[in-house]
């Protein structure tokens, strides 16, 4: 695979991790050609390509960041209210569409090791690497990161199934990144996936329980899966062709996935509604 094909193969990674960081997908799909025009710049070829490519698209980033205007102070103090113990694990667990303008209080660096770690899973290591920090100041800065989003000035008006949305979106990234050990945090040691009887003749399983198995099953997947809505329950679809095929329905308790029902019914299907204003992660 010469340096092009490889660049494609990463460049769905790369856009996730830019749009995470920068809030605005026009603005990562910019930073990901500059990489890749810096890649093409390079003498000779490059070793560990993959490495390479998201430092240079995580610095971009921060360049981005720095250069924005700074929003006035009284729009980003904090108040005195905390989340509860359930918000702050949803916020640690995921970055959701709703939670951007929350990150618009950190500093550059906070927000990418916010990121990179509580969202993508990257060690400190390489998170220090990028930053030019070392591996415990990195830390310190996630977990500055997080104190900070646990308070809000910000109105949080959040319907029902909120909470639950983000979780859905964490084990989507999870599936499709291959992170075997995230999918394991965001499952219940009881969870059960069933499929209804439209789904399994999709070949979808019929059954399967237990967090391993499960896990097992769903790490590397789900690359064709939408976040939508089903009866106003948070959930994914694969969608082919702009049409729903199979629903993912999620049980969520307390921050993690206790059921997942693959349905296919008609009936179902004509229920999904995308989450409009919401990015596939």
């Amino acid at each position: 695979m010469d340096q092009t094909d490889e660049f494609e193969h990463h460049r769905p990674r790369l856009l996730r991790v830019a749009g995470r960081v920068l809030g605005d997908p026009h603005e990562a799909e910019d930073v990901v050609q500059t990489a890749w025009l810096r890649m093409n710049a390079a003498d000779g070829d490059i070793d560990n390509l993959a490495g390479w490519l998201t430092t240079v698209t995580t610095r971009l980033c921060l360049d981005r960041l720095r250069a924005r205007v700074p929003r006035p102070e009284a729009l980003v103090e904090a108040a005195e209210t905390t989340l509860d113990a359930s918000e702050q694990m949803a916020l640690a667990e995921t970055v959701g569409v709703a939670l951007q303008v929350l990150l618009d209080r950190l500093t550059p660096s906070e927000r990418v090791a916010f990121v990179l770690h509580d969202n993508f899973g990257f060690p400190f290591a390489t998170i220090a690497e990028i930053l030019g920090q070392t591996p415990a100041a990195s830390r310190k800065l996630a977990s500055r990161a997080r104190s900070k989003l646990s308070l809000s000035t910000t109105p949080v008006e959040r319907p029902d199934g909120h909470a639950d949305w983000q979780v859905v979106d964490a084990f989507l990234a999870a599936a499709r990144n291959g992170e075997f050990a995230r999918l394991l945090e965001l499952l219940a040691p009881d969870v059960i996936v069933r499929g209804d009887p439209a789904a399994i003749a999709l070949g979808t399983p019929e059954h399967i329980e237990g967090r391993e198995p499960v896990a097992t099953f769903f790490t590397g997947a789900a690359k064709a899966a939408f976040p939508v809505y089903v009866a106003e329950r948070a959930a994914a679809a694969w969608i082919h062709l702009g049409e729903p095929k199979v629903v993912f329905d999620f049980s969520i308790d307390s921050g993690q996935v206790t059921r997942i029902d693959f349905r296919a019914d008609p009936a179902v299907l004509a229920g999904v509604q995308r989450r409009s204003g919401q990015q596939r992660v």
